[in-house]
């Protein structure tokens, strides 16, 4: 299926609903995210990469938040004759449909099994790869604590996690600048200040990011002791941990 333009929030709408994973997102998901998220293809290709160096054989790769499946493909063309299997989970039908017709356009013997499902059900072991691509700030606080340590006891020894996430500050002025420079990267990409409102009030009781020491803390706290940010565009990361 063909992404479309983004122009969910493009008309003025009274009542704002709480953004959700539908069909109406999963139809255009590839230009908004490439519109939102500043870096994300870098994040992406990347992913390939650490697995290339991680993943070993006989073993398993979790997606966990899959939407469209490009982390997926990234490390799917990285893991050549490893006899490894990708489980890749979302828990939006929508998205898992379009996951798997861009799965079945690229030929791999590398098998992925596609879940629909709650990534807090699914079961993790002989992991030697875990991908939180900006999945794990839609969970309640609570919540992450219990998939990460779900996480860390499923990977081997050696294992990698990547944990992408937008980030809040605890420094007031560094906070307003990234933001600031986040809001110029999307009216660069084309979205008018409506579009950018509503957006933002439709993510606002869903989306609940944490700092940079939020996320080492708990990382430590779970097991996790090589831990870094190994990329960083204004309040975007994409995070690194090693068991």
């Amino acid at each position: 299926m063909k992404s479309s333009q983004d122009n969910i929030y493009a008309t003025a709408c009274e009542n704002i609903s709480d953004f959700q994973f539908d069909e109406k997102v999963a139809g255009v998901f590839s230009d908004m995210i490439k519109r939102s998220v500043p870096g994300y293809g870098q994040i992406i290709n990347t992913l390939g990469d650490f697995a290339n160096k991680f993943v070993t054989q006989d073993s398993h790769i979790y997606d966990l938040g899959c939407s469209l499946g490009a982390a997926t493909l990234s490390v799917r063309r990285h893991i050549k004759n490893r006899n490894c299997r990708i489980i890749a989970v979302d828990n939006s039908q929508s998205m898992i449909e379009r996951c798997s017709e861009n799965l079945t356009a690229y030929v791999s013997d590398t098998p992925v099994d596609l879940i629909c499902g709650d990534i807090r059900d699914i079961k993790i072991e002989n992991a030697s790869m875990v991908i939180l691509n900006f999945t794990m700030q839609f969970l309640a606080p609570n919540d992450r604590d219990e998939l990460l340590a779900k996480i860390y006891k499923g990977l081997n020894p050696g294992g990698i996690l990547v944990l992408s996430e937008k980030l809040n500050f605890e420094d007031d002025d560094i906070q307003t600048l990234l933001y600031d420079l986040h809001l110029d990267f999307k009216r660069a990409n084309g979205y008018s200040e409506l579009e950018i409102s509503q957006k933002r009030s439709s993510l606002e009781h869903v989306m609940k990011p944490d700092t940079l020491s939020q996320h080492e803390q708990r990382l430590n706290h779970h097991g996790f002791k090589h831990f870094n940010i190994w990329f960083q565009c204004f309040n975007f990361a994409s995070m690194v941990a090693i068991k």
